[in-house]
Parts: structure tokens; sequence; C-alpha cells
């Protein structure tokens, strides 16, 4: 039996390959922990985001390497909507417009995050991209229905 897609889906946000182990796609599942785990590892993720909600937002600059934080947001958002896609239930057309956008905004808040202020506050590597899920869903659903609303 499969699991339903909201269940994949909380699960890949918890922790990117859970949905697919529990979608019973298992090397797929293992691929994308691996993956997690030298990213993660690499880039000093965790590290990060304990800093970031330490609010030592200097130091989790000075600590994450974001040359390998930059693959993180594709993987992380990839990896839910496959787990979403392979799930049971109906799939709505075009729904991995959300997911892409979202990959899309996120990455380009990590790269904008040494120089953006909200608010004359420095978000940080970590929340200024957490930040931006909120536009790359916003674009994603709004594109999702012009080009559902044209066809």
């Amino acid at each position: 039996m499969k699991t339903t897609k909201l269940e994949v889906l909380l699960w890949s946000i918890a922790f990117p390959g859970f949905g697919q182990l529990l979608n019973r796609q298992l090397v797929k599942g293992i691929l994308f922990i691996a993956l997690e785990v030298i990213i993660n590892t690499y880039s000093h993720f965790n590290r990060g985001i304990m800093l970031s909600f330490l609010g030592e937002i200097d130091t989790a600059f000075q600590t994450v390497d974001f040359g390998w934080l930059m693959f993180y947001p594709c993987i992380y958002m990839y990896a839910m909507y496959d787990a979403y896609k392979h799930a049971d239930g109906h799939q709505p057309e075009l729904s991995f417009l959300p997911f892409a956008s979202c990959a899309y905004f996120v990455t380009v808040g990590l790269m904008l995050s040494p120089k953006v202020r909200l608010f004359g506050v420095l978000p940080g590597p970590i929340w200024l991209p957490m930040l931006s899920l909120i536009p790359g869903l916003s674009a994603g659903f709004f594109v999702r229905y012009l080009l559902l609303k044209i066809k």
C-alpha cells in the first residue's frame, strides 16, 4: 500500500529521501539520504542552522560553505516533488511548478543572503533562503494557475 501525498511530503520536509522510502523506492531513497548527508556535511549546513537560530548570523556566514550549500535547495525540493509524485492519489497537472519555483527562489535567496537586509536586519544564509519559500510557492502556484487557465 502506498502512502498519501501529505504523508510523504511531510516526511520529505523532515529529511530528503524518507518520502521515497515510504513509497518503497529504496534505491532512490537511499540516494537522496546519501546526498543530504554529503551536502549537509560539506556545507556545514546544520552548524549554520544552529548558529542562525541562536542569532549568530555573522558566524553562520563564516561557517557555511556556499559552494556546497548551493546544491541543497534543488536536491531538497526535487526529493519532495519526487516523493509527492509517486505517492498514492491524484497527480494534479503541472504540480511540479511550485516545487521547481521554490528551488529557484531559495537558491537565489541563498546567493543574495550576504547582501539583502530586511527592515535593516541581515537574515543570513539560513533565514533568507527559508523566507524565499514564500515568494517561491506563490510564483509557482500563480504560474501553474495561469498555464491551466490558458489551456
